[in-house]
């Protein structure tokens, strides 16, 4: 803006944002719902974890990722900004 001041983020569509950290993590091995059950995962931190993805520019590309077909799980994609998240929690459920 003219002011100085910044415009806020546009965040996508919670619901579609919501499956796509559903579809990565599968894809990649993290047990979300293992997670919940062992507490390394609250409620609060997995709404961050949908919400950070909603504010992410790589969605489509994201898209794109999860619909190549894969047997394996695969290594979380660089541009992927929950990133260390899903690793972090991938690492404490390893140590369980």
């Amino acid at each position: 803006m003219a002011d100085g001041t910044a415009h806020p983020p546009v965040l996508g569509a919670e619901i579609d944002h919501y499956w796509l950290v559903q579809r990565m993590a599968k894809a990649t091995g993290v047990d979300l719902v293992r997670a919940m059950d062992a507490g390394v995962l609250d409620h609060d931190t997995w709404a961050g974890i949908v919400t950070r993805c909603r504010g992410c520019q790589w969605a489509e590309g994201c898209d794109h990722w999860l619909a190549t077909p894969s047997k394996d799980t695969r290594a979380l994609p660089e541009p992927c900004l929950n990133r260390d998240r899903l690793a972090g929690l991938k690492d404490k459920l390893q140590d369980i």
